[in-house]
């Protein structure tokens, strides 16, 4: 079983503000485990389905299928396109989510220190308020994290916003 070595605070997304003003969130995490299992918890589909949910489509870049993410309280599919794959390195990946611009998601692997590095990120708009989306995607990579390691999956979303929901500025009213 492995296990990552942030802290709580060390696994917080950092936003910057980018010269044309938009901004980009990321997120780093690390693990013992070679890189082309943690490539597996983030592609394969009996494995994707225990931490975010299902792809439904051709499995390379170009293609598009259906993205649910099925951990939601009301996941719905959404049309999703893989821009790159180049295995077991990258993956950047582009989907239309309700009420929002569309969604870019780019992770990078790379071994360093005898560890599977991953970098997460996401640009929004200049004016979009991220702190939402910081928590949700940081929700998600703690099920990547127990996926990889192999351990219990985090518990509800209720029990993520106390833990963690006050060093992102928002508490379980709000």
């Amino acid at each position: 079983m492995s296990e990552t070595t942030e802290t709580a605070s060390g696994r917080r997304g950092v936003v910057t503000r980018q010269p044309d003003g938009r901004q980009r969130l990321e997120f780093r995490r690390s693990w013992p485990d070679p890189v082309e299992d943690v490539w597996a918890a983030l592609t394969e589909p009996d494995r994707l389905v225990r931490w975010i949910g299902t792809f439904d489509g051709e499995r390379r870049p170009g293609s598009t299928g259906t993205f649910t993410m099925t951990h939601e309280a009301e996941p719905a599919g959404e049309p999703m396109r893989i821009v790159e794959c180049d295995p077991p390195r990258r993956l950047v990946v582009e989907w239309t989510q309700e009420d929002t611009d569309a969604w870019r998601i780019d992770l990078d692997l790379w071994q360093e220190d005898g560890r599977t590095q991953l970098r997460f990120v996401q640009v929004f708009g200049a004016d979009a308020d991220v702190t939402d989306f910081a928590m949700g995607w940081h929700w998600y990579l703690d099920k990547l994290a127990a996926e990889v390691a192999g351990a219990p999956q985090p518990g509800s979303w209720d029990v993520f916003l106390a833990e963690v929901g006050p060093a992102y500025g928002r508490t379980a009213a709000g």
